[in-house]
């Protein structure tokens, strides 16, 4: 027996966990307060992500390793801030490539794209956007406005995202 469209149930809602981690050697020692981090959680929840974890690290590729390893194993959104420009430090793309098996490269770009409307630096950005079994990680730049408007281009789009990994695929 089929059923037509109009009676079949919606997928039930992802289950709508996040963590963030802050990626900057001033804020992890303690000489600048970290600003991104909360705008962020802010952000998220405003889009009813319950918060199960933040934490401030300093640029080490091998502790940004652990700790996505760690927080993508507890959250199903891992967001990280700092850690995705170009200079020597910036580490935060790599340690992700490293813990993801697939990337989502088209929410990096709609990142930069919307960035680029408000400053040709967007395009300095190096973040990406990686799945770990079922959880999304996602880089955004270090700078509270870049945070900021980079989650803001993407977070519509990011349930539907956690939905599809969790094999809710229908089309309808």
């Amino acid at each position: 027996m089929t059923t037509s469209s109009s009676t079949r149930k919606p997928p039930p809602a992802a289950t709508s966990t996040a963590a963030v981690l802050t990626v900057s050697d001033s804020a992890a020692d303690g000489t600048r307060s970290d600003i991104s981090g909360p705008a962020i959680i802010e952000i998220l929840k405003q889009a009813k992500f319950e918060i199960l974890k933040t934490q401030v690290i300093a640029d080490n590729q091998t502790a940004i390793r652990k700790a996505l390893i760690a927080l993508s194993a507890k959250a199903r959104l891992v967001v990280t801030t700092g850690g995705t420009g170009i200079s020597a430090r910036d580490v935060t793309p790599e340690a992700t490539r490293a813990v993801c098996k697939k990337q989502i490269e088209g929410i990096a770009e709609r990142m930069r794209f919307e960035g680029s409307k408000k400053t040709p630096f967007a395009a300095l950005s190096r973040g990406i956007c990686g799945i770990r079994g079922k959880s999304i990680i996602l880089n955004l730049p270090g700078a509270p406005k870049g945070a900021i408007d980079s989650l803001q281009s993407v977070i519509g789009i990011l349930p539907h995202a956690l939905q599809l990994l969790e094999g809710h695929t229908e089309h309808s």
